[in-house]
């Protein structure tokens, strides 16, 4: 499977599939099994490290609505153990408010709201008990706006799952999708705002606000705001001995739930836009152990609280000799490097077919039939030295006069008489044509045209009307080399079409090649 396959990308990724340097000593057993190809998984490299920060927005969810933004800060140390899979651990250090625009009641049991609740002041301006026991009562109806700041610290581990760094079709990204979730503690405190810097309850807070008159939540808000001061003195309900605790701080076990963008800027850092909720089963961190229903309504919901932390950071790789966290690299791409260019794995001998055993591989024999035993040329094509249309191989006689063609199935020529052909030479020599054409290339260059080997047709032909007849090819290169070099080239591009495609034999073309004899670039075909 090429999943298996590709256990660490090449050095377009961050490292060389070669580069030692890279692999714990630990791991070289398994990486030298590999090089030498008795192992199919390559050793996971040494990846680098990965330390953070960050800071956004923390926010409580409880049953007293929030405050938007509050401040948190974090940092976390991460290191990956595999492609996909990696263990961050993280401290969180965030600061929460919250409001109530609604005013509540049925707090008897919150010991933070509760012992102020009853004490305002009359019309005179005097502190009273409004609801003391030993005089005429009225029935209770006290209200209030809660609020509280809630300071938490937790830390944590989390398991973290990288999304989309396995990419079939693309060798690496810019940014990488991750989800997890983790275990730790959780260490809070809360406290409210309840007095003045008298000391006293704020008289808005208590029955201060009417609602025929504050009828906006922004109203009731900014009255709350402009009537309170920022020192949040009072402290909260709290779980006191029946949980544990850390100095003045309640301490208890939380799960978290995260998911987050990173975004590469270098081989070194990245940006992450990260959202992350923690559980904690615990109902103050609000200060208020009940969600209330509207007022009038004495239903008590329990309701645990959590908190969220939406942050923005900016994450380092530290290591030396170490390659990227693995989970920006993308573990096919040796797979896929391999297939298209391979280097490491063993590939046996190619098998090129020659049916015919001339000693031609298939796809370059011209004839792909040569009879066994049958000499051939480099185009496995049987040989014919004389040019008489009967290979060598059954030729009985190999060289054969052109004078004495056309020859029997045997190779074997008939001479005319010795008698009728004592001045043959002369009949020859007069009937020879020497209208032959010249030959014009362009350039430096060497191959024939179509129009060329047209001109080649024609002498072809005159040769092969006039048996006895022979012809020299010259050419006229000028006194360097190089021109010398192409004028041969030249010269033996024409004889060999004139042999190998129009079949005239090798004895009847001589070539000549003579410096400053003519144009360079034009070949002369004379009669001899």
């Amino acid at each position: 499977m090429i999943l298996a396959m590709g256990a660490f990308s090449q050095s377009q990724s961050g490292y060389d599939v070669y580069d030692s340097s890279v692999i714990s000593a630990k791991s070289m057993p398994q990486q030298n099994e590999f090089w030498n190809n008795s192992y199919n998984f390559p050793a996971k490299p040494r990846n680098m490290w990965e330390i953070g920060i960050s800071a956004g927005a923390f926010n409580v969810m409880g049953d007293v609505s929030s405050k938007f933004p509050t401040l948190g800060f974090a940092a976390h140390v991460r290191k990956a153990f595999g492609y996909v899979f990696s263990l961050r651990a993280q401290y969180l250090n965030g600061t929460g408010k919250g409001m109530n625009y609604n005013r509540s009641q049925n707090f008897s049991k919150n010991v933070a709201w509760n012992r102020y609740a009853s004490i305002q002041r009359n019309n005179a301006g005097v502190l009273e008990n409004r609801f003391g026991y030993g005089g005429p009562l009225a029935p209770r109806q006290d209200l209030v706006f809660y609020n509280y700041k809630n300071k938490t610290q937790d830390l944590s581990l989390q398991g973290i799952i990288t999304l989309n760094n396995i990419r079939f079709h693309k060798q690496k990204t810019g940014y990488v999708f991750y989800v997890g979730a983790g275990v730790g503690a959780t260490a809070y405190e809360v406290m409210v705002n309840a007095l003045d810097a008298g000391n006293n309850p704020y008289t808005t807070l208590f029955n201060g606000l009417q609602t025929p008159v504050y009828k906006d939540r922004k109203d009731v808000l900014k009255a709350l705001k402009d009537g309170m001061d920022d020192t949040y003195e009072t402290k909260a309900e709290a779980q006191g001995n029946r949980r544990p605790t850390l100095g003045d701080n309640t301490l208890r076990f939380s799960t978290t739930a995260l998911a987050g963008v990173a975004f590469k800027l270098g081989k070194r850092i990245n940006l992450a836009i990260e959202n992350r909720h923690t559980f904690i089963k615990d109902d103050l961190l609000d200060g208020q152990q009940w969600q209330e229903h509207a007022i009038g309504d004495a239903a008590l919901t329990p309701n645990w609280d959590s908190y969220n932390y939406l942050s923005l950071g900016l994450n380092f790789n530290l290591g030396a000799k170490s390659v990227e966290p693995l989970w920006w690299l993308n573990p096919l791409d040796y797979a896929y490097g391999e297939l298209n260019n391979p280097k490491h794995m063993k590939l046996p001998k190619p098998i090129l077919d020659d049916t015919d055993g001339d000693g031609v591989i298939d796809q370059l024999d011209r004839e792909p039939n040569t009879p066994a035993g049958t000499p051939v040329d480099t185009h496995g094509v049987s040989l014919d030295t004389d040019g008489d249309g009967v290979p060598d191989s059954k030729d009985k006689q190999l060289i054969t006069p052109t004078e004495c063609q056309p020859v029997d199935a045997d190779g074997v020529g008939k001479c005319p008489d010795p008698e009728c052909c004592k001045n043959m030479a002369a009949v020859v020599t007069a009937t020879c044509p020497t209208d032959y054409p010249s030959v014009t290339f362009k350039g430096n260059g060497t191959s024939l045209t179509s129009d060329a080997k047209a001109l080649l047709s024609t002498a072809a032909a005159k040769l092969k009307a006039n048996p006895n007849c022979t012809i020299t090819v010259n050419g006229y290169p000028e006194a360097s080399k190089a021109s010398q070099a192409v004028a041969q080239k030249r010269l033996d591009v024409i004889r060999n079409y004139l042999v190998e495609t129009e079949g005239i034999s090798t004895d009847r073309i001589s070539t000549n090649a003579e410096v400053g004899g003519g144009d360079k670039n034009t070949l002369d075909i004379k009669s001899n």
